[in-house]
C-alpha cells in the first residue's frame, strides 16, 4: 500500500486508514466483536498501518476492542485516539449527555483511561475530537504537551477545527492533522481547511470516506436505521445527505457512480476511497468495517484516479445530488 507523511511531522501512515467508528458498540447499529477484529487484522495484514479509534466511540467500547484487535502488533502501527469528548457514566442513554469538555485536568486523566483501554503505554497521535468553546483552545493544548513530555503520547492534533481554531491551538502544540469529513457528498473542507493545512506543513486525515455508508452501495431508497445508529435522525456535520428530503435522489447518483466504477473495474466503495486520496493534501483516508469482507474491499482503494475521472464524478454528484456540502460553505463546529 502506498504511504504519504502527516505534512512535515515525520510521522508516516499508509493512505487508507482504519476507522474504528463502528466498533463503537451502540453507535453504528450490532456487529460480532470477533468479526471486527478479524476487520481489523485483514486491514494490517494488507498494508493499512494506521488504527484510528476514540474514547467516544461506544462510550469506551471501541478503544477496548480496538486494544483486543492490536494485541501483538502494536508497535507497528500508528495508534490514533481522541479525547475531550465527555458523556455521563450513569446514564442509560450517555448519547443525550455528550458533550465537548476539554477541561485539562479531565483530559488529562482521560488520556490514563484510553491508554488503559487500548492496552497501551503510548499514542502515537492523540487528537482533540471536538472544539470546546468553552475555554481558549491553550488548554487543551497545554494539558497535551504535558502529556508528550510524560510519553503518553508523541504527536498532538485536532479533529473538526475550523482555521481560527487552528490558529490558535498551534501557538501551544505543533499539532500535525486536523480530522474532518471529506467524501463524494461533502467538499466543504476544500475552501479553507485544506489550504491552510497544506500551507502550514500539516496533514489531513478524512473521516467518512464512504459518506458514512451512503457509499458503500448497498443502500436504498428506504433505508431505515436502528435506535443504536447516530444515522437515523438523517443529518450529518451539518449536511443532511441521506436525509427524508435527500436519500433518494443520493442513492440514485450511487447507482450511477457504481456503473462508473464497474467502468474501471472497481466497486462503489473503492471508487469513493480513491476520489478522498485524489486529493494531494490528504495524508490518510479513513475506511471502517466490522468484517473481513468489507476490510478487503476498502483496501481495493489505494489506486490514483485520473484528473478526468474524478471530475466526471464531481459533474455527476454536484449537478444530482441532494444536500450535498460543497467547498465554500461554512464547516459546523
Amino acid at each position: 500500500m502506498r504511504k504519504r507523511m502527516f505534512g512535515d511531522s515525520g510521522l508516516e501512515t499508509s493512505v487508507i486508514g482504519y476507522g474504528g467508528w463502528p466498533m463503537g458498540r451502540g453507535m453504528y447499529g450490532d456487529f460480532d466483536d470477533d468479526q471486527a477484529i478479524a476487520a481489523a487484522r485483514t486491514s494490517y495484514e494488507n498494508g493499512v498501518t494506521l488504527f484510528d479509534t476514540a474514547a467516544v466511540y461506544g462510550w469506551g467500547y471501541g478503544e477496548t476492542l480496538m486494544g483486543k484487535a492490536l494485541k501483538g502488533i502494536r508497535e507497528d502501527v500508528v495508534l490514533v485516539t481522541k479525547g475531550a469528548r465527555e458523556w455521563v457514566r450513569d446514564n442509560p442513554d450517555r448519547r443525550a449527555a455528550t458533550v465537548s469538555d476539554s477541561d485539562p485536568k479531565r483530559l488529562l486523566a482521560s488520556i490514563d483511561e484510553s491508554l488503559q483501554r487500548l492496552q497501551t503505554d503510548y499514542i502515537d497521535l492523540f487528537l482533540i475530537h471536538w472544539p470546546d468553546h468553552g475555554r481558549a483552545f491553550s488548554e487543551p493544548m497545554e494539558a497535551l504537551e504535558q502529556a508528550k513530555k510524560a510519553g503518553k503520547i508523541r504527536h498532538t492534533g485536532v479533529s473538526n477545527f475550523n482555521v481560527d481554531m487552528m490558529t490558535e491551538s498551534r501557538e501551544t502544540s505543533p499539532i500535525i492533522t486536523n480530522q474532518i469529513g471529506y467524501h463524494i457528498f461533502d467538499r466543504r473542507p476544500e475552501a479553507e481547511v485544506m489550504p491552510f493545512v497544506k500551507n502550514n506543513g500539516m496533514g489531513i486525515m478524512a473521516y467518512g470516506s464512504l459518506a458514512h455508508g451512503l457509499l458503500t452501495g448497498t443502500w436504498t431508497a428506504d433505508k431505515t436505521f436502528g435506535d443504536d445508529d447516530w444515522r437515523k435522525n438523517g443529518a450529518n456535520f451539518g449536511i443532511s445527505s441521506w436525509g427524508p428530503d435527500n436519500l433518494a435522489a443520493n442513492v440514485a447518483v450511487v447507482e450511477k457512480l457504481k456503473v462508473i466504477a464497474a467502468d474501471h473495474g472497481k466497486t462503489i466503495p473503492q471508487l469513493a476511497i480513491a476520489w478522498v486520496l485524489a486529493n494531494e493534501t490528504i495524508s490518510v483516508a479513513l475506511a471502517g468495517s466490522v468484517t473481513p469482507a468489507e476490510a478487503t474491499e476498502n483496501l481495493g482503494g489505494d489506486w490514483e484516479m485520473p484528473a478526468d475521472l474524478r471530475k466526471e464524478i464531481d459533474d455527476l454528484v454536484l449537478s444530482e445530488g441532494s444536500g450535498v456540502g460543497e467547498s465554500g460553505m461554512e464547516i459546523a463546529t
